[in-house]
């Protein structure tokens, strides 16, 4: 009776256990990431005053809740989730405000009856900026193509998510972008061009033909 190999094993293997260990470390890490977007946002809803923000709260909760249902279920399953994963649209676009303006010192809250609008917002940022990083680091280290294809689909979306509570910010001047000046900027602008041509790249003398 011929003994059946590894390779042979791997190919047999079930769909729900093919995932790399590594890949499930980082797995537990993004749903539990996500589970804490979502407890924070939960906690900062108490704390809106603006009928803007508190729009925008709700529809990102909305939409990483859905996205970590799809997500917990890919990696329980390791098959395509039961329902395709979404766009998110940011609802205001607007051009960013560049140039800063005076405002209030910012320090340390004294209680809560100091949270305001400006500091919910800065951290939604925070936890979306980290969430989004942490997608792309794990997304590129999973085996799985079901649940790589799920966790990347979803950085484009945190990146827009981020966007959109940035310019919520920026229309309030809570997060103001200053510049470089003409001259000084013209130079940055300047300091890279395109490579001209197709480079002489040097003969591989290692690589051997079998």
């Amino acid at each position: 009776m011929q003994q059946q190999t590894p390779y042979n094993n791997m190919n047999q293997m079930a769909p729900n256990m093919n995932h790399g260990g590594h890949e499930l470390f980082d797995l537990h890490e993004v749903l539990a990431c996500t589970i804490n977007v979502l407890d924070q946002f939960m906690i900062f809803r108490q704390f809106v005053q603006d009928p803007e923000l508190l729009d925008i709260l709700d529809h990102q909760y909305s939409f990483t809740l859905y996205h970590y249902n799809l997500t917990a279920e890919c990696f329980t399953t390791g098959q395509k989730p039961s329902q395709e994963t979404q766009t998110y649209m940011i609802r205001n676009l607007s051009q960013p405000i560049y140039g800063i303006k005076p405002t209030q010192p910012k320090k340390p809250n004294q209680s809560l009856a100091d949270v305001k609008d400006a500091g919910i917002s800065a951290h939604m940022l925070g936890l979306i900026k980290s969430h989004a990083s942490l997608l792309t680091m794990t997304s590129v280290e999973v085996t799985n193509p079901t649940v790589r294809r799920v966790l990347a689909s979803q950085v484009q979306n945190f990146i827009e998510m981020a966007y959109e509570i940035f310019l919520y910010q920026n229309r309030n001047a809570y997060y103001q972008v200053p510049q470089l000046g003409t001259a000084d900027m013209q130079k940055m602008l300047n300091t890279f061009v395109p490579a001209q041509g197709m480079p002489q790249m040097p003969p591989n003398n290692r690589a051997t033909i079998h």
